[in-house]
């Protein structure tokens, strides 16, 4: 049996418990139907011998469900020569990644499989249909129209019209041939009616012609999304080039040649070809979301895609567009791909700088780049602008004049190549697929994390990773501007706090903002001697915030998400070199505009924990508006609700006039006072991010916390993932020297029973602990970064009502419901009240969340139950 046999009979036979299975788990399935869903199901060749039908699902399921890890790997042919036997071979090379995705129950159907590649003009001039046009003056789109003819009439209505509004001339239709009689049940049922259609323009050619078909094709999405029913849901352009064409679907890797008969045609040239085959995790199969996408073709997954679609609606509020670029119903590579494309095509920038901007390395500390302080300086300038898409991800792009593949921060993900004497440069996530001769192969190699390779489609140039980064380092003087422009506030000493005096009300303001005496006594004690946070046991044994019987801050409320997939936790111990908390202050400035000397006016600070001094260093920076969050308590449970709308009233009139750094406090000379009650800080943070985002403005300012609500790593985290850049904790830094002056503790250091430690140690300590912690939670979703964890909300509340979520948490999970505005005005109201109780002397409450108590929170693992085990 040849290898190209045994590769289509592993495919055929494969099975997997994917999604489109119901043994993957014991529980029931939905009996409802793919996105494309044909009113009935035909019996295929394949279900007609015998193979059984699975059960269908449509999506799309939540935006945290969406994930793929994948086969990946291109051919390309450094001469420039089109051929069919490049394509041949990727089709070959496709058929052995079977084993790379995934089958559907019907045994047939599969996640996804595609290949892009050049444009086969001989093929389509051979039929006609450029009538006589030059091939260089003409585009072609690959569309996936609705299966009922009235929409699917409609929606190719509408790309001729702005066919026509763009100074096109459209030059007609095309129906691929497809044998759909090798396709699965399931993918048969949810098959798109496939057309192409071919335009002209008289005067535009090369990158012009690009950007203009790619502005065209946005317009048209942009009309179709004014549609209701099937043309909007179910219209989707596969690609829209002068260069490049997509072919592909819900197959697997050997049905996707024999599906497209265009794939066999000899006419079918090409000097290079992507191919991709797709296992979708947690996802339902459909045709749109194979892959290649339009440029990328993807293995991996992005961990912060909540966030990044977030900053990404901003910049579509910014921008006035009618078409999003990422939408709640995408995959993270359909997201990350439509970003991308607007980066080369809607801005002109090469796939490799947009790419290695939005998916950037780990440059620091870098001993390759120890000599070359330019790619460093490049690279800091760009972390300004844009946050990382974070994540496990080998990514394989191509515009159709640079094909390239890169690797994220981690080199989470196997990628090597080969080059052969004959010019042809092979690049796979598994070696062995493509079939290459040894004493042909003159050179071998693998990406390292964060590196990259391109090929010059045009010129044959092949650069390998350093060739890369020099080439994109010269386009601009990066270290200069940013010497001229940028402001860096470093780590300053805690002055202020040490000269500071412990005020004698410190005991009731910590009853108030809802700290506990383990709190103050366990973690704040751990992190300021020990510099790292108090080891606890594994798992929890009290109840649920939600039903819990005693005040709970709203961070309890929350539950830290893990990495999907395949991707491991990160080490931040001994993988640091490619974790950081710096993160960047100030108006985020739009990356079409880039690279500019204007650009390069940045704020950066080196920890999300500030001192005063560092809050100090921020306002004298850039123009910052101080905003409380306090408010009357006499306004009863209904006044938060209030208290939170005007807040984001004030917030947003604040950045209209100038404000770069928003400064949400519940600070006050001599603390919160009797009559006064607070929006709990992590709602005020979610609520003024998600109000700015929607008025357009998030960009223009900042936001930081400056709290006594935030002692914990936890805390800290749920502030940035909800849109805090830092938080300014200055209740925790009083319990810091409070703690260190208590005549206990310094007896205790005095007897060896502590770290005897000066006043200035324990503030670098708890400092230390917090972004030690910071990171851990970081590495457990698989995120290197705290830029990229801003506003990322990897988190599932678990026992919040929908009105906090829509205001404070949009898109976050909350499968059960809970607690109202009016519930939390509550809690903090229970607080208040056990603040007014405290009298001199006494030692802040004790609500027993950590260890048991007898009439404290209840513990299921209790000494009661011990003794009768």
């Amino acid at each position: 049996m040849s290898s190209a046999t045994l590769c289509i009979a592993l495919a055929a036979s494969s099975t997997w418990l994917g999604p489109l299975t119901p043994l993957r788990t014991g529980a029931p399935r939905p009996a409802v139907r793919p996105r494309f869903a044909a009113p009935e199901v035909h019996m295929s060749a394949y279900s007609q011998a015998g193979v059984h039908h699975g059960f269908m699902e449509n999506g799309p399921l939540a935006l945290v469900e969406e994930r793929d890890a994948c086969g990946v790997g291109f051919i390309a042919d450094m001469k420039g020569r089109r051929t069919h036997d490049t394509v041949k071979r990727a089709i070959h090379a496709l058929s052995c990644m079977e084993h790379r995705g995934g089958c559907g129950g019907d045994g047939v159907s599969g996640d996804g499989a595609g290949i892009m590649a050049a444009v086969p003009w001989e093929l389509f001039e051979s039929e006609g249909f450029l009538k006589d046009k030059p091939q260089d003056s003409c585009g072609m789109a690959q569309v996936f129209l609705p299966q009922q003819e009235e929409a699917a009439a409609k929606a190719q209505q509408l790309l001729e019209a702005q066919v026509s509004m763009k100074g096109f001339e459209f030059l007609g239709w095309r129906d691929p041939p497809q044998n759909k009689v090798v396709l699965g049940p399931m993918a048969l049922a949810a098959l798109p009616t496939i057309r192409q259609a071919f335009i002209h323009h008289p005067t535009l050619r090369g990158d012009e012609l690009e950007a203009a078909l790619y502005a065209l094709r946005r317009s048209t999405q942009a009309d179709i999304l004014s549609e209701e029913g099937a043309v909007k849901d179910e219209t989707y352009f596969a690609s829209l080039s002068s260069r490049t064409v997509i072919y592909k679907g819900m197959v697997m890797s050997a049905i996707l040649g024999a599906f497209y008969e265009d794939l066999t045609n000899p006419l079918f040239k090409s000097n290079f070809a992507i191919y991709h085959r797709r296992f979708s995790t947690n996802t339902v199969p459909k045709w749109p979301l194979a892959q290649p996408m339009r440029l990328l073709a993807h293995n991996g997954e992005i961990n912060t895609l909540t966030g990044n679609v977030n900053w990404q609606r901003a910049f579509d509020i910014r921008r006035n567009r009618r078409d999003p670029l990422c939408s709640n119903t995408k995959s993270d590579s359909a997201n990350l791909d439509a970003v991308f494309e607007n980066a080369v095509r809607g801005t002109g920038k090469s796939a490799a700088q947009a790419l290695s901007v939005l998916v950037p390395e780990a440059y620091r500390d870098q001993p390759a780049y120890e000599t070359h302080p330019e790619i460093v300086a490049m690279y800091e300038y760009y972390a300004g602008l844009q946050e990382p898409w974070d994540g496990p991800a080998l990514l394989i792009f191509c515009d159709g004049k640079q094909l390239g593949a890169t690797l994220d921060r981690n080199g989470l993900r196997p990628a090597r190549f080969l080059q052969t004497k004959d010019g042809l440069i092979g690049f796979m996530s598994e070696t062995g697929v493509i079939e290459v001769d040894d004493e042909d192969v003159v050179s071998k190699g693998r990406l390292g994390p964060g590196n990259m390779i391109t090929l010059d489609l045009e010129t044959g140039d092949f650069k390998q990773n350093l060739g890369v980064k020099l080439d994109l380092a010269s386009k601009a003087p990066y270290a200069e501007w940013l010497k001229e422009r940028r402001t860096v506030v470093e780590a300053r000493p805690f002055d202020a706090e040490m000269a500071g005096e412990v005020p004698g009300n410190v005991i009731q303001q910590l009853t108030a903002f809802g700290w506990s005496l383990e709190d103050l006594e366990m973690q704040v004690g751990d992190m300021s001697n020990a510099g790292k946070e108090t080891l606890f046991s594994l798992g929890e044994d009290t109840p649920l915030a939600v039903l819990s019987q005693k005040p709970h801050t709203i961070y309890d409320y929350f539950k830290q998400r893990f990495a999907q997939v395949t991707n491991p936790p990160i080490d931040p111990l001994r993988e640091g070199i490619v974790m950081g908390v710096d993160m960047p202050l100030g108006i985020r400035r739009d990356l079409a505009d880039a690279p500019s000397p204007e650009l390069a006016d940045q704020l950066r600070i080196q920890s999300p924990v500030l001192n005063s001094a560092e809050l100090e260093a921020v306002k004298a920076a850039k123009p910052a508006a101080f905003l409380s969050t306090l408010y009357p308590i006499s306004s009863g449970p209904e006044g938060l609700q209030a208290a939170v709308t005007a807040l984001c009233a004030e917030a947003e009139a604040a950045v209209r006039g100038g404000a770069e750094v928003l400064v949400l406090t519940d600070y006050q000379e001599g603390g919160i006072a009797a009559e006064d009650a607070f929006i709990p800080m992590l709602i005020a943070v979610g609520a003024v991010h998600h109000h700015l985002i929607a008025a357009g403005v998030r960009l223009d300012a900042s936001i930081i916390a400056e709290t006594a609500q935030a002692w914990s790593t936890h805390h800290i985290a749920c502030l940035v993932g909800f849109g805090a850049s830092a938080v300014h904790p200055y209740l925790l830094l009083t319990a810091v020297k409070m703690l260190y002056d208590s005549p206990k503790r310094t007896k205790m250091r005095a007897a060896g029973q502590l770290n005897d430690i000066p006043l200035e140690k324990a503030y670098t300590n708890t400092r230390k602990a917090l972004e030690a912690g910071v990171l851990k939670i970081l590495s457990k979703i698989g995120i290197s970064l705290l830029s990229s964890y801003h506003g990322a909300q990897i988190f599932e509340a678990i026992g919040l009502g929908e009105e906090l979520i829509d205001t404070a948490f949009v898109g976050t999970p909350s499968r059960i419901g809970g607690l109202t505005f009016s519930d939390v005005a509550e809690e903090v109201a229970q607080w208040k009240s056990n603040a007014d109780l405290i009298v001199e002397g006494k030692p802040l409450i004790n609500y027993g969340f950590v260890k048991y108590y007898q009439k404290l929170e209840h513990h299921q693992w209790n000494p009661p139950m011990s003794r009768l085990l």
